[in-house]
């Protein structure tokens, strides 16, 4: 009985029924990606697109510290959903789900990554296989407040914050020492490490110090709050904004660039400083044999 009921010719025009089908076509991708009406439940968020690389999802701030909050609303929501799909979905895929091998999904990842990558100009990149650098922000604030709202509302952590008045010049120094000179250099002036341009660290906030430790931007490990707490945060974050103007008392600082360079340099001038004594020693000498074979000459 289904078999014939499939096999019966169908009395609507086959022009029709392929316009029919044509439109669904069309509306299911949008409904997918299109948020929820404003005041509605948030469904659970779905998983990332089978194959799309997996975010790296960030430590959530402990129990009790302090978390930045972003403003929302239903219109910022909608601000928001525009602006994905016009800059964001060719990378990160619908909905947020990701496109294998070139952007990793963005469910779960809360308000903090966000901020930091459109703040700090990283994203919207020209190339999603590129490295993202700092560079000049392509959105201003409510933009970037629009995009937060948007994906905030697909799950994840509160965004961490720091207090660098609160934090010690001293103990951000010993953590920094411990955790991030290895690749941004001992006075945050960044350099390479394998495989990334690691960046120098003058231009950050202490929000973005916070941030970055928590989310762990790009091959950056992302650090947790049993390595570091929220008060050695705020000192990190107390010691980086100091590397914007060091103190250099007692010496040449040559740029802060380290310890190494510090040396090398300093090889090069007492280097430098032997080529011109031997110098003027060997013009001693040659000025005193000229002098005794004179003399030699007018005794005989």
């Amino acid at each position: 009985m289904i078999v014939r009921w499939l096999r019966h010719r169908s009395r609507v025009p086959r022009s029709l029924r392929a316009a029919v089908a044509l439109v669904l076509g069309t509306l299911w991708p949008v409904g997918l990606a299109a948020p929820a009406s404003p005041g509605a439940a948030v469904a659970p968020a779905s998983q990332p697109a089978p194959g799309a690389t997996p975010a790296k999802l960030p430590v959530a701030p402990g129990p009790g510290n302090p978390t930045r909050a972003f403003p929302t609303s239903p219109a910022l929501v909608a601000q928001g959903y525009n602006l994905y799909q016009q800059d964001c979905s060719s990378c990160h895929g619908l909905a947020l789900r990701g496109r294998s091998g070139v952007a990793p999904s963005l469910i779960g990842v809360g308000p903090g990554p966000v901020d930091f990558y459109l703040s700090t100009g990283r994203m919207p990149l020209e190339q999603p296989r590129e490295e993202p650098l700092r560079a000049a922000p392509l959105y201003n604030r409510t933009q970037i407040n629009a995009l937060i709202a948007y994906v905030s509302r697909f799950g994840g952590p509160a965004a961490p914050t720091a207090e660098p008045s609160r934090g010690d010049l001293a103990l951000g120094l010993h953590v920094f020492t411990l955790h991030c000179a290895g690749c941004h250099q001992s006075v945050a002036r960044g350099g390479l490490t394998l495989g990334a341009q690691v960046p120098a660290l003058q231009p950050a906030t202490g929000q973005e110090v916070a941030e970055a430790v928590r989310m762990g931007p790009y091959v950056m490990p992302r650090f947790t709050t049993g390595q570091i707490d929220q008060h050695e945060l705020d000192s990190l974050a107390r010691y980086v904004l100091w590397t914007r103007h060091p103190s250099n008392a007692g010496g040449w600082g040559i740029y802060n660039l380290g310890p190494i360079p510090e040396g090398m340099v300093a090889w090069f001038m007492g280097l430098l400083a032997m080529v011109i004594v031997a110098r003027l020693i060997g013009e001693r000498l040659d000025e005193g044999a000229a002098e005794t074979l004179h003399e030699r000459n007018g005794a005989a």
